[in-house]
């Protein structure tokens, strides 16, 4: 990797965990770039603004990390249910990213920027599309496996499961404790054994 791609990796990297911790609106580009050590000139000359570095981070950090640890385990267990549930756990109470205290970052950025930035509204939308694209394609595999039930609606099950997580990440984030995420993994246990 050279230099410039190693700068600007590094800058988009802390700047993912100041704004996962602080939220983007209140992380400010003096403070990426006194956490990066970098020249207000080096962080200019790879963004052009706080936007453009916003994208670039739901672009080139988050989508990969999703698709690459998150949604590939669904495309090769062959049960879809197992594969589901735990994929779920593993985001919930295994991963070293993710912080109870923070939530979701997808869900976060969608939040606080969606509605006022079309760009970023944008980017999220085929983020999340993808995640469900990649699931609903992994229960109609598995309906046709006889994992899942032929008359189950593998859209719905999806608009849930992620809805769901979404949730329960949120309540674990005001709580401060991941307790309410094994009482959410029970039920969502439950719900998955409904549909063999």
């Amino acid at each position: 990797m050279k230099k410039a791609e190693a700068t600007r990796l590094n800058i988009l990297q802390k700047a993912f965990e100041l704004i996962y911790g602080s939220g983007y609106k209140t992380t400010s580009i003096d403070h990426i770039i006194a956490t990066t050590q970098v020249t207000k000139g080096a962080f200019y000359y790879h963004f052009k603004t706080k936007d453009e570095m916003g994208l670039a981070i739901i672009n080139e950090v988050l989508k990969p990390t999703l698709l690459n640890s998150l949604l590939e385990p669904l495309q090769k267990e062959q049960n879809p249910l197992e594969a589901i549930y735990n994929l779920i756990d593993n985001l919930l109470m295994k991963n070293k990213v993710l912080k109870v205290e923070y939530g979701c970052p997808v869900a976060n950025f969608t939040q606080e920027m969606a509605p006022w930035n079309a760009d970023f509204s944008e980017a999220l939308d085929e983020l999340t599309k993808q995640w469900k694209k990649i699931m609903t394609t992994t229960i109609e595999k598995g309906k046709e496996g006889g994992f899942v039930r032929k008359d189950v609606n593998a859209k719905q099950v999806t608009l849930f499961v992620i809805s769901g997580y979404w949730g329960i990440r949120n309540l674990g984030k005001i709580e401060n404790s991941k307790t309410i995420y094994l009482s959410y993994l029970k039920e969502l246990k439950s719900y998955l054994n409904t549909l063999k």
